[in-house]
């Protein structure tokens, strides 16, 4: 027990980089510790983190594999830049009300909960449109089983992060 004592901040790392690394695995498709570039944006937000796109450009910039043409990002070099990004909180989280405000503009019925289906069509086929695997993860936290609804006020409750 001695051991863990002063080790807090070590302890902080090594349960972000594990976040990070479970994360970058969900998306290494061929277990080679490299993930495609274009998936990064997945990855950083599904960690909380909501850069804009410059931001996120220069995130690529500093992780992209540069030797490896086709746009790949490997594990060993995208670990410590996102365990920086995330100890030093670089990127605000989206705050509550706007993500309230969005999930409003998209339930019409102003019945606090979106249909499967709806929610389904709305980001598989507007704007940026999720991926098949984006959308199953998304579900799985989203969805009411018993309603196959998704409680918005409750799914948002599950996403913000807490700054204190």
């Amino acid at each position: 027990m001695a051991e863990k004592e002063g080790n807090g901040e070590d302890g902080a790392v090594a349960e972000i980089e594990k976040k990070i690394i479970e994360v970058f695995e969900a998306f290494d498709n061929e277990g080679s510790n490299s993930v495609d570039a274009r998936d990064i944006g997945v990855i950083v937000r599904t960690l909380g983190c909501f850069p804009t796109e410059a931001e996120l450009n220069e995130l690529l910039a500093k992780v992209e594999d540069e030797e490896e043409p086709g746009g790949y990002v490997h594990l060993e070099k995208f670990l410590p830049v996102m365990t920086k990004v995330l100890l030093n909180r670089s990127y605000r989280p989206i705050p509550e009300d706007v993500l309230l405000h969005a999930f409003e503009v998209l339930d019409e019925k102003k019945c606090g909960y979106i249909t499967k289906e709806d929610l389904v069509k709305y980001l598989t086929e507007e704007g940026e449109p999720f991926t098949e695997e984006e959308m199953e993860n998304m579900l799985s936290v989203a969805l009411d089983p018993e309603t196959n609804t998704v409680h918005y006020r409750n799914y948002i409750s599950k996403l913000v992060v807490d700054e204190t």
